[in-house]
């Protein structure tokens, strides 16, 4: 029986835990949180195993039947999502216990953990909902606890950099929820399974021209797609070391997936790329933000900042990927999407393994660290060298994919600027790699390792790094079926 609610069981559970953390203490409260955490990732194990095996699970919130009430629709697209949003944040939350204690002050606690399930919450409703408008409420409530999140920095930077994306982020939701309702007023329907069969007979009015113009923008601001990327860096690099790991490897991804889902499901490829003519402009801001991106995190001393542009680098493959509109374009946005997240997380763990035992990651002071933190340091370089792409790693699998079909485009300059991008990320790469290994400790310092309990997870992610290189039947193979289904037509 029980089976039969996990889409809405797997939200639902976060949420009601979120509220009782503020109640408790700081071990109950984390223990709350690991459980929300774990048993969101048990839904979505069983939930992809399901759509794997008989296909999209419908589910209608109440006995109310779409239209009429909000739907639940579960497909290989989101279920592929909704696991990699829960592995995150179950790694996340393990580690968040000691770093939360080190970066946090003490009577913060319980509001982060109560925080950080609210914004689990959001993550996993935009995820599952079939429904536009849910879509904007999950959105609001993911973004509201993200900004709480990043305030929550020790550095006083954070809470500017909260208000930025406050202010950034509340133009984009805004954006989104003009293109609902303008959707909603040529279509009188808000299901998104309703919307895909009811746009075609208007698709050539202003309205619902407008109706994408403003979607696509305003999500566009979630992703932080070049040049509307104002907000992440400092987002990034002043929030607590499990907030930035969090949403560098959760947040942009399921914006991503809202992209996709409204490009290719809703409004459909057709009216998209063919009518709209959104590749004239996704394809030049994409590359613009795989090279400047990428540049400019060359000249970053602050690690987390320089990772933070990196990513902005990486969303421009993701959009890259979209922009082709092909089998193959579209399976390397879906694996990319998925080892990336495996990439960024495994390296902001390791920068939090740093932060908690030197206090910064500023990158003078990882001089010597390679040999005072060999485990951290050796965890760092490996999701380094996945995130340039070395081959065994998940980083090439995405790029050789982007790659592959860039050229079934007959697009080579891009394949070429792909790899040159590649050559950009091991000079960023080995500008830590180089004061770890090579310049001597500042001083008389001496400094340890870091503890078992925040090294599990960052090597949990490192082995997935290295997993999912070696054997892409869950990742390529899954992501293949989701972008053949989103090409497809119907949700």
């Amino acid at each position: 029986m029980i089976e039969a609610h996990l889409p809405v069981l797997q939200v639902v559970v976060p949420l009601i835990l979120a509220p009782a953390c503020v109640l408790c203490k700081d071990v109950p409260a984390w223990l709350m949180a690991l459980l929300g955490s774990a048993w969101s990732l048990l839904c979505a194990a069983l939930l992809l195993a399901a759509v794997l095996h008989h296909g999209p699970l419908d589910y209608a919130i109440g006995g109310w039947p779409p239209p009429w009430g909000i739907a639940y629709r579960i497909d290989t697209v989101n279920a592929f999502v909704l696991l990699l949003v829960s592995v995150i944040a179950t790694a996340v939350v393990i580690y968040a216990r000691r770093s939360v204690a080190s970066e946090i002050a003490a009577g913060q606690h319980s509001l982060f953990y109560s925080a950080y399930l609210l914004c689990l919450t959001g993550l996993l409703g935009i995820t599952a909902t079939g429904d536009a408008f849910n879509l904007f409420v999950f959105l609001e409530i993911s973004s509201l606890s993200s900004y709480a999140l990043i305030a929550m920095g020790s550095d006083r930077r954070a809470l500017t950099a909260s208000f930025q994306y406050l202010i950034m982020g509340t133009i984009g939701a805004t954006f989104i929820l003009i293109g609902v309702g303008l959707s909603y007023m040529m279509t009188g329907t808000l299901n998104m399974a309703d919307l895909a069969a009811r746009i075609p007979t208007v698709s050539d009015t202003t309205t619902m021209r407008a109706a994408f113009a403003f979607l696509t923008v305003g999500i566009s601001l979630k992703i932080a797609l070049l040049p509307l990327h104002l907000w992440l860096p400092n987002a990034y690099a002043y929030a607590p070391s499990v907030v930035t790991a969090l949403l560098a490897a959760t947040a942009t991804k399921v914006a991503v997936y809202v992209l996709l889902r409204f490009l290719f499901t809703v409004f459909g490829a057709s009216f998209s790329f063919a009518t709209m003519n959104l590749d004239i402009v996704l394809v030049p801001l994409s590359l613009a933000a795989i090279a400047a991106a990428s540049l400019v995190a060359i000249f970053q001393s602050n690690v987390k900042r320089m990772l933070a542009y990196s990513s902005v680098a990486q969303i421009g493959y993701m959009t890259l990927g979209i922009s082709l509109s092909n089998v193959t374009g579209l399976t390397a946005t879906i694996v990319h999407l998925f080892n990336h997240a495996l990439m960024k997380g495994a390296l902001f763990l390791a920068l939090g393994c740093v932060m908690y035992r030197i206090g910064s990651v500023h990158i003078t002071q990882f001089a010597g660290l390679g040999r005072e933190m060999p485990w951290t340091m050796a965890a760092f370089v490996a999701g380094g060298l996945s995130l340039i792409g070395v081959p065994l790693t998940v980083g090439f699998i995405s790029k050789w994919l982007l790659i592959l079909a860039a050229l079934e485009n007959g697009w080579w300059p891009v394949a070429v600027l792909i790899v040159a991008a590649s050559l950009l990320a091991v000079v960023y790469v080995w500008r830590v790699v180089e004061q770890a290994y090579f310049k001597p400790p500042p001083g008389e310092a001496t400094r340890g390792e870091a503890p078992l309990s925040l090294l599990l997870p960052t090597w949990a992610l490192v082995a997935a790094n290295v997993y999912f290189g070696l054997d892409t039947s869950l990742t390529a193979d899954v992501a293949g079926i989701a972008a053949r289904e989103l090409l497809g037509g119907g949700p």
